[in-house]
């Protein structure tokens, strides 16, 4: 399909956390195995990887691409359940994308009848074993050698700061240490995919001094950018797989984010993220916009309790989060009237940091964090509770349900307070119906292609082609064409 001058490809990934009340139904990691083959040998959502994708991360038969043009699969590293995104032009698409891989799951738990005892999460942190759970966004981006050279300088100070209307909050926080150790054998006999790369790991313990923030992974971030993150996380991890690049474009991986259940921060999230990327691409961040040092920055936005959120930039001077912010904003409002998507996103990227600057607590229909945190305190006055009782961090965990009939969000959704930005129905046609305007259409008609058929044959599905069998190959090399293959004599759709 066509593409205009505003449209790009993005998507996401997340990471969820399982967990089994009564473990004599199996464990955390039996369990997530149970869902992924229900998902497709009984739900029959999608085509099950005949191949490897990776030997350690992705074996064969570890998930496969879905109906609805998204991927579920089960990563290896933690044996943790993973849903991507189809390929999305459209914020409506991808929101309602990743709604319906959540349903999935869900509906595939009540089938199994594991609902009193299996509950998922889309949080991104284990308060009590220090863990961190990714929720990586995806973008086609003009990623060069100057990107990472020059300009990703440029990037941080958003990215740094976005927090203050994207984070979901979490409560309490952690401290990492390096000992310098590395990972014993037995460590790497009993977890060898785990330890792959890594020469060091970290510790990790709770901040006690920190009754809430605003991001869950903050504290969890140690570089601005690198490739192995394991135990070296970072805000940006370079992808440079040839099947993601189109024309001069590559796939931008973004580690620092989480998963919002609210919509509306979801989507003002990934809509703001868009509009700096063309910024960058386009040279019209101003060199000056730089933070004197980023990582820092992170922490303290995220645990500043006064909400001024105050930022030290390279030349030394004090601004604050959400004059970082505003400075972005008044550089992409040269992109208004392009498209109705822009528009909103510049209209409600406005709202939100005059609602920030002014009471952010009056936010909680829009923004995760302040939704959670007024929760969490009218639990802890009701019960007399202090910020270190376990209980609370129950609380901020159940946010994080993706059941809506277990949610604590999904209750605030139900009685009206949060502001919707798709509908259920949406969501619903998401769970069996792909993206119409980009090649996950194709890819989806080929999944369906290969379930229906008759007799074995062997295939083999990527993002950018499929090997119907070992004599055809259909290419899906331009993720902004739809690749509709209802007449090809090829493959006989």
């Amino acid at each position: 399909m066509p593409r205009l001058p505003h449209e790009r490809i993005f998507g996401v990934e997340t990471e969820f956390g399982c967990l089994v009340a009564d473990e004599s139904v199996g464990t955390p990691e039996q369990i997530v195995e149970q869902i992924k083959n229900h998902l497709f040998y009984e739900m029959r959502i999608g085509a099950i990887d005949q191949h490897a994708r990776d030997e350690f991360f992705e074996p064969a038969f570890s998930g496969g691409f879905l109906l609805n043009g998204g991927r579920m699969y089960i990563d290896a590293v933690g044996s943790h359940l993973e849903y991507a995104t189809a390929e999305c032009r459209s914020l409506r698409d991808l929101v309602a994308n990743d709604g319906a891989g959540q349903r999935l799951i869900v509906r595939a738990i009540k089938e199994l009848g594991l609902e009193d005892v299996v509950s998922v999460y889309n949080n991104s942190v284990d308060h009590f074993g220090g863990h961190t759970f990714g929720c990586h966004e995806n973008f086609l981006a003009r990623v060069d050698e100057d990107f990472f050279a020059r300009t990703v300088t440029q990037f941080y100070p958003f990215l740094v700061t976005r927090q203050i209307f994207a984070g979901v909050g979490r409560v309490g926080g952690h401290v990492l240490y390096a000992d310098g150790a590395k990972p014993n054998y037995q460590d790497v006999a009993d977890n060898p995919v785990d330890y792959i790369w890594v020469s060091q790991i970290y510790g990790v313990r709770p901040d006690d001094a920190v009754e809430f923030q605003l991001s869950q992974r903050s504290d969890h971030i140690l570089k601005t950018v690198a490739s192995r993150v394991r135990f070296n996380r970072a805000l940006i991890n370079p992808k440079w797989e040839h099947f993601y690049s189109h024309e001069a474009m590559q796939r931008l991986h973004l580690l620092f984010g989480e998963s919002n259940p609210n919509e509306f921060a979801y989507a003002l999230k990934i809509g703001t993220t868009l509009l700096v990327l063309r910024l960058l691409e386009d040279r019209l961040v101003p060199d000056e916009l730089h933070l004197a040092q980023p990582l820092i920055a992170l922490r303290e936005i995220s645990r500043d309790k006064t909400y001024k959120w105050p930022v030290m930039m390279a030349d030394g001077s004090m601004g604050s989060a959400i004059d970082v912010q505003r400075q972005y904003l008044a550089l992409c409002e040269r992109y208004r009237d392009e498209s109705a998507q822009t528009n909103w996103i510049l209209d409600e990227w406005a709202a939100i940091l005059d609602g920030l600057e002014t009471d952010p607590m009056s936010l909680g229909d829009r923004v995760d964090w302040v939704a959670k945190k007024s929760m969490v305190e009218q639990y802890r006055v009701s019960e007399n509770l202090e910020w270190s009782d376990d209980a609370l961090h129950s609380i901020d965990l159940e946010y994080h349900n993706i059941d809506p009939a277990k949610s604590l969000f999904y209750a605030l959704q139900e009685m009206g307070q949060t502001k919707r930005f798709v509908d259920d129905l949406d969501v619903i046609d998401s769970m069996t119906t792909p993206p119409s305007n980009t090649r996950a259409k194709g890819r989806s008609m080929l999944v369906e292609f290969v379930m229906n058929r008759k007799g074995h044959r062997a295939y083999m599905f990527d993002w950018n082609g499929v090997a119907l069998d070992r004599y055809n190959y259909v290419e899906l090399t331009d993720p902004f064409e739809t690749y509709d293959l209802e007449d090809s004599e090829e493959t006989g759709l």
